[in-house]
């Protein structure tokens, strides 16, 4: 099935607010390349650096209304050359591969690595302490490469050393491709319970733990109003972790709150540092004393214990 590929340049000051753009217009996958061959170092471990200047390639269903969605990111991104926009119709074999050229294997915290499907593993990645998650997005966000994914899956890696992730249950609200939900069950959690709202999603969720050798019993892929009417849904989980946008945060804190047991470790992503303010009150109530943020560039993570 052919897509309808957006790409734009633009600066890495301007980035955070340009994706957040391209997400609020249902892009499907978001690809960031280097505008300027500028080199990057090798990063430490959960760093994302930028380039100074970016190419975003944006796909779209190939029907998508053009003029519109320019229309749409002027108004949402302020900043937008109009002469750097082009649009193409592309394959799915053309995503796929792109995406595999630009993808390396990644290491979050200690010792939680992500690589795709079929890559090599680094020295590092094939010691036995290692835990490795394969991965394959598809069409839907989530490939470790975000700060926001990864501040998260940096969060799971500490939890699981500090023996709070073992046979537990976890929620990955916002699930995109599961990378969190699979990680989490990589890294000892019991079950993962993995909601979206996009079908499409909830396919990459299952297919990625399926990859990496999750028996089915131990994923529950949902969508939100079928977690709304899940028995879970009512403390029911030990671990929760939302990567999506502050908006959704804020409006999502009683169910997420009602979700988590008492004493169950919080950690919300998604969140642009202007915004922690505002998603950390919404969550105040319910969660153990104030929340700690934690920064990485533009974006941080807002993490606590349910109250109770």
């Amino acid at each position: 099935m052919p897509w309808t590929e957006l790409s734009l340049r633009v600066t890495r000051r301007d980035w955070p607010r340009v994706e957040r753009a391209l997400e609020d217009l249902g892009a499907l996958s978001v690809t960031l390349l280097d505008a300027e061959d500028q080199p990057i170092l090798e990063p430490g471990p959960g760093e994302t650096p930028l380039w100074e200047s970016l190419v975003a390639q944006a796909l779209f269903p190939l029907d998508a209304d053009r003029r519109g969605l320019v229309a749409a990111l002027e108004e949402l991104a302020f900043r937008i050359d109009r002469d750097t926009i082009g649009f193409r119709e592309v394959a799915d074999a053309d995503w796929t591969r792109a995406w595999m050229d630009q993808y390396r294997p990644m290491r979050f915290g200690e010792r939680l690595w992500v690589v795709p499907g079929g890559m090599a593993l680094p020295e590092e990645a094939d010691a036995a302490a290692a835990v490795v998650v394969e991965l394959d997005p598809g069409l839907a966000f989530g490939s470790g490469t975000h700060p926001t994914t990864a501040l998260c899956l940096a969060w799971l890696d500490r939890l699981a050393r500090e023996g709070r992730l073992s046979g537990r249950t976890v929620l990955d609200y916002g699930a995109g491709s599961g990378i969190l939900a699979v990680a989490a069950l990589r890294l000892g959690a019991r079950i993962a319970i993995a909601v979206d709202n996009d079908p499409q999603a909830l396919i990459a969720t299952r297919d990625n733990a399926a990859r990496n050798g999750i028996e089915p019993e131990r994923i529950i892929v949902m969508a939100p109003d079928d977690f709304a009417a899940d028995p879970r849904a009512d403390g029911g989980c030990e671990v929760v972790v939302a990567n999506i946008l502050a908006g959704a945060l804020v409006a999502l804190a009683p169910t997420l709150i009602r979700a988590a047991a008492p004493g169950t470790p919080i950690a919300l992503s998604g969140v642009l540092a202007a915004q922690a303010d505002e998603v950390a009150a919404a969550y105040r109530v319910g969660l153990d004393g104030d929340p700690t943020v934690t920064g990485d560039g533009d974006w941080v993570r807002i993490d606590g214990v349910r109250a109770g």
